[in-house]
């Protein structure tokens, strides 16, 4: 199985007003620390996704004000065009996940496994994901 990563980067902190991505967490970007997690998860490929590029492999959401499901279905996609089966979708705002936390998420071998009582992170098989997704769908309808 080959595993890709979307990171949804998009929106600001409703405790700070800042763009979540940018926020310092032990001395680096919420965005960066994120992005190095999912590259030691050995990932054929990581893309962030959202309104805004921050000098790291970008997807653009399509749907960047209608909710966070425009931002998985562009990533799931390009993922699995890219030949990921599997895709692992991370906030950004989630900077102090360790590969050990998500260990027994990427065991799983159901499409649309979540963390229990929380919709991210979640990996996807990219079949599983609906063609009728709309952006402003919760997380956990998929």
């Amino acid at each position: 199985m080959t595993l890709g990563v979307a990171i949804l980067t998009g929106g600001a902190s409703s405790r700070m007003g800042e763009d979540k991505a940018t926020l310092d967490w032990q001395g680096k970007r919420a965005v960066e620390r994120v992005f190095a997690l999912a590259q030691s998860l050995d990932a054929r490929r990581v893309l962030t996704c959202g309104r805004r590029d921050y000098g790291l492999p970008f997807l653009p959401d399509p749907t960047p004000l209608a909710g966070p499901v425009g931002g998985i279905r562009a990533g799931v996609i390009a993922l699995s065009n890219l030949g990921c089966d599997r895709v692992l979708v991370l906030a950004v705002d989630a900077p102090t996940l360790r590969a050990a936390d998500l260990a027994p998420l990427l065991a799983a071998s159901e499409p649309g496994a979540a963390y229990v009582g929380f919709p991210l992170p979640l990996l996807m098989c990219p079949p599983s994901l609906p063609a009728t997704a709309e952006a402003n769908w919760p997380i956990r309808r998929l």
